[in-house]
């Protein structure tokens, strides 16, 4: 008899009674039931897993490495599997032969279903967020920071919040952020002269209490344009090399608060486009969210560091599969810093939609509107005041959640596409010096340095240079969506219900069949007076369908903004000393920054 069963029978007090053998019997039967139903469970499972595969058959595969990583480990660097600059080589070889669906396996029982062209993208966008929702195994680390915003939220509560948010990017909301977007553009080239010890930092910034102090301990750096949690021993990151985004506090501190014109001097210095150019959108998005002047170009903020922090944490734990338990995660001291971190962005978040919240039931509507004429409307205003069809309106922690999507989505993709943009134009000068001139032209005739909702569309080459950068470096490079339903092809294959698709955006720009010479850096393609024949999905950094990127006019007018003024005072070069790599992250980013000569030019007569 199975000591289990020995042990229960005592405790009913059964050992010695006339039951003992029918309660043994009753006991065993139920325990073998018991098993055959789990068996059953299994063998169902299994079957279901041998229909998908047979379904999966009719789609190609690139040859995999061994059957129990399957393609995960196609590359492997420092023996970790993470996307770099082979990776994205490989995947570019496996396009010039796969041109229209590609089936990876992750691990030997996850399958996944590429999508590199615009035909076979189009059934999977263009169905409802209810067929294709997001999926969690990508999006669900970011749920603790970002909560149910228009990024992860599913079903109704999308539908319902996409509804209410889209009135926040109309253009008349959009037209007086072109003003913000001057003056941090201004802040980010010619800043006024800062207060700067050597050795110190300003009070509030990197050489503060709440930065320099960590020093000596493992911590994100916010200047690190790899995104990776470092070491931080002065002069050196994580892998004991030394870094230009990981510098000796002294250093850092310079090179926040000595700008590019404090920088140059009227000589070439040599910067890293991400480092500027992410603190440059975080005092934007801050200045447009929030209608809050953090200074954080000039000083690190605790809010923005947490941000920062926060991205790189995420990317951190993607790489480590035993961190992918939440249990065991945040018994981590990157799971405690991730925690604190998110307390950090919320408490910030929820003050200033609390104290906003007052004003607004204190004054009425009316009063509190009219209080603000002359102010820009800012995007927790909107919120606040949004009603959906039956008159409700959002609550405080729904529009915590969508504060903090926007701050995630916009600084991020943002600052990549205009850094990967400032690279292709110090790459080629004529087309550098073509924006310049049609920069010029507009701008002739100004006694400010300053550009208006109005003169974006007088902009036509810059934002063909602009759109081809987001071709050939996309800020995302895929989005991905499960199906819950079958769902057809235009060959007739179909994707099986449950499987997660991949849109991969990245190999759609760089699909041959799609896009001819791919590689080839060519603003041509988007000569609005020289139309080419392509499907609507052939280019999409903003995504598509339904799920599309909410804010994509407000990124496109802050690079239009960002790259007019830059051209205007500065020439870029290549620094060829410090060769670019790709690494994509959740953004394409690099191993070691974009870094790119700068020479302010003479002033305008």
């Amino acid at each position: 008899m199975l000591p289990v069963t020995e042990h229960l029978l005592c405790l009913l007090g059964l050992e010695r009674t006339a039951f003992r053998l029918c309660a043994v019997s009753a006991l065993l039967l139920s325990l073998l039931l018991l098993l055959f139903r789990q068996l059953l469970r299994l063998l169902r499972l299994c079957w279901r897993f041998h229909i998908t595969c047979r379904r999966l058959s009719c789609f190609p595969q690139p040859p995999r490495r061994n059957w129990l990583l399957g393609h995960a480990g196609m590359v492997c660097v420092a023996g970790q599997y993470l996307p770099n600059e082979m990776g994205l080589q490989d995947e570019k070889k496996v396009l010039d032969n796969m041109h229209h669906v590609i089936l990876v396996w992750i691990g030997p029982i996850l399958p996944l279903l590429v999508l590199v062209h615009p035909d076979y993208i189009k059934p999977l966008v263009g169905a409802s967020a209810a067929i294709a929702p997001k999926d969690d195994l990508f999006y669900g680390f970011l749920k603790p920071w970002l909560g149910d915003g228009l990024l992860l939220s599913k079903g109704d509560k999308w539908s319902r919040h996409r509804r209410m948010l889209t009135p926040a990017f109309h253009f008349d909301i959009l037209k007086p952020y072109v003003k913000i977007f001057n003056q941090c553009s201004n802040v980010m080239h010619v800043s006024p002269k800062a207060s700067w010890e050597e050795g110190r930092g300003s009070e509030a910034g990197p050489g503060s209490s709440s930065w320099a102090s960590r020093v000596g301990q493992d911590a994100c750096c916010p200047l690190s344009t790899s995104g990776c949690v470092v070491r931080m021993r002065p002069g050196h990151c994580q892998t004991g090399l030394k870094s230009a985004a990981c510098l000796p506090i002294r250093h850092v501190s310079l090179s926040l608060q000595a700008k590019w014109r404090r920088l140059a001097e009227g000589s070439v210095v040599s910067l890293d486009m991400f480092e500027h150019v992410s603190l440059m959108t975080l005092d934007s998005l801050q200045k447009c969210v929030f209608s809050y002047n953090s200074n954080c170009q000039e000083n690190m903020s605790d809010y923005i560091s947490a941000i920062i922090e926060l991205s790189a944490l995420v990317v951190r734990r993607q790489y480590s599969l035993h961190h992918h338990i939440d249990f065991i995660y945040y018994l981590t001291a990157d799971g405690r810093r991730f925690r604190q971190a998110c307390d950090t962005v919320h408490r910030f978040t929820t003050e200033v939609i609390q104290e906003r919240r007052r004003a607004l039931r204190q004054q009425g509507a009316e009063a509190w509107l009219k209080a603000r004429q002359g102010k820009t409307l800012d995007f927790i205003d909107v919120l606040l005041l949004a009603r959906d069809e039956d008159g409700n309106q959002l609550s405080d922690e729904d529009i915590r959640a969508e504060a903090d999507t926007f701050m995630f989505e916009g600084h991020d993709t943002t600052s990549s596409g205009l850094s990967w943009v400032l690279f292709n134009l110090a790459k080629y000068p004529e087309y550098q010096e073509k924006c310049r001139e049609e920069v010029q032209g507009v701008m002739k005739g100004r006694e400010l340095e300053e550009l208006e909702w109005d003169d974006l569309a007088r902009l036509p080459f810059t934002t063909m240079c602009i759109k081809e950068s987001l071709r050939q470096f996309p800020p995302v490079m895929l989005v991905s969506r499960r199906c819950t339903e079958d769902i057809k092809l235009p060959d007739g294959r179909v994707i099986p219900k449950g499987i997660i698709c991949l849109v991969s955006i990245y190999g759609t720009h760089h699909n041959p069949t799609v896009w001819p010479d791919s590689k080839v850096y060519n603003p041509y393609r988007f000569d609005p007076d020289n139309p080419q024949q392509r499907s609507p999905l052939a280019f999409l950094p903003f995504s598509a369908g339904p799920r599309n990127c909410i804010g994509q006019s407000f990124a496109m007018a802050e690079m239009r903004v960002a790259v007019a003024l830059t051209l205007l005072r500065f020439r870029l070069s290549v620094d060829r000393t410090r060769k670019v790599r790709r690494k994509p992250e959740l953004i394409l980013r690099t191993e070691s920054g974009i870094w790119l000569k700068v020479e302010p030019l003479p002033p305008r007569a």
